[in-house]
């Protein structure tokens, strides 16, 4: 496994490799939110890897003005809307110009923000971000953060793997494409109850 010296936040260095290299990566890394001077963190339980080779990837056919953050600089993010309703943020990898970049699809959060209301709820707060649009509307990531640059400065950035944190992953397919179907570029933690579908 690649080993961030960074200190605090990963840097564009650590993230300026192949998206199938950097996604199992980043299990276990912390994605953080400032909110209203709040840090909201949420440990990274779930990735998936698209690239310019890809055919299910945003950027596989050409450049546009909706997609260009995906060919951004890594560490950068590429946010979009699906559905009309749920924002999903990617991580940038490899080079700028090249399209390529790691889907988060699930978080374990701490603290949950305070307007994670589960008071006429079923569901869990272990899944409040289980799923790329869940974990998005938790931290209020939409597409005024497309192609921001990781770092504290804009609010958003990402820390290492603490080195006591053990864990084993699993590797498959993606989830709800019609393109790459048996791609195995999934990853997840396995046994995590913040997964958002095993």
């Amino acid at each position: 496994m690649f080993v961030s010296n960074s200190g605090r936040s990963i840097d564009s260095t650590w993230l300026s490799r192949t998206s199938q290299e950097v996604a199992p990566d980043l299990l276990g890394c912390t994605l953080v939110r400032q909110i209203d001077g709040v840090e909201y963190r949420g440990l990274i339980v779930e990735t998936e890897a698209y690239d310019a080779n890809d055919p299910a990837c945003h950027g596989y056919t050409r450049k546009t003005e909706r997609n260009a953050a995906i060919f951004g600089a890594p560490g950068s993010v590429y946010v979009y809307l699906i559905y009309g309703v749920y924002h999903c943020i990617n991580i940038v990898t490899d080079v700028e110009g090249f399209c390529s970049a790691v889907l988060l699809r699930a978080l374990a959060l701490d603290p949950i923000p305070p307007w994670c209301d589960f008071t006429n709820r079923k569901e869990k707060p272990t899944r409040v971000a289980a799923g790329p649009g869940k974990l998005c509307r938790a931290l209020r990531i939409d597409r005024s953060l497309d192609g921001v640059v990781l770092s504290p400065q804009s609010d958003l950035w990402l820390e290492p793997q603490s080195p006591d944190f053990k864990f084993d992953l699993i590797q498959t397919t993606r989830i709800g494409l019609t393109k790459g179907v048996d791609i195995p570029w999934r990853w997840y933690i396995k046994g995590h109850p913040s997964v958002s579908k095993k």
